[in-house]
């Protein structure tokens, strides 16, 4: 497989953008989340940049296999990836800047079945971008979890 730097940059850049852009509309984030009586197994606030970081780069390197293979749900699983990607953006701003714990939390269960539906059809396309979007399945299961107890804690 040859590697197309533009498409490699760009599937990296924009997983990588909409999280920055969506830190920056939330900043104080951490000041808040310190704030919140938080459920057992919360991690120090510090984890979620570099876990998030980590999470957006395994995002792009799986949209770029997509986007490379000749698969004929290619088209379905883009289109999948950027609702979910959208949904992504808005859930800090819903928890963080406007304090809806609750309906973050809906939020984030659709924002989950989207993401499993990508990672489905990530695999049918690439089996490895199938593989790269569990950890970010799995991490926004955790958060679902976070989110839930900020909402019966506060």
């Amino acid at each position: 497989m040859v590697i197309n730097l533009k498409k490699l940059v760009i599937s990296l850049l924009v997983p990588l953008a909409a999280g920055g852009i969506a830190g920056i509309i939330t900043s104080g984030a951490a000041q808040r989340y310190s704030q919140f009586v938080k459920p057992p197994l919360s991690p120090p606030g510090w984890v979620f940049p570099v876990v998030w970081t980590i999470l957006y780069i395994c995002m792009g390197l799986a949209f770029y296999l997509v986007w490379q293979s000749d698969a004929p749900s290619k088209s379905t699983a883009m289109q999948l990836y950027f609702i979910q990607l959208a949904m992504n953006f808005v859930w800090p701003i819903l928890f963080f800047r406007f304090g809806a714990y609750g309906f973050s939390f809906v939020w984030l269960l659709v924002l989950w079945i989207l993401i499993l539906f990508t990672v489905i059809s990530f695999y049918a396309a690439d089996k490895r971008a199938g593989y790269l979007m569990l950890p970010y399945l799995l991490w926004v299961a955790f958060a679902g979890y976070l989110n839930l107890g900020v909402y019966i804690l506060n």
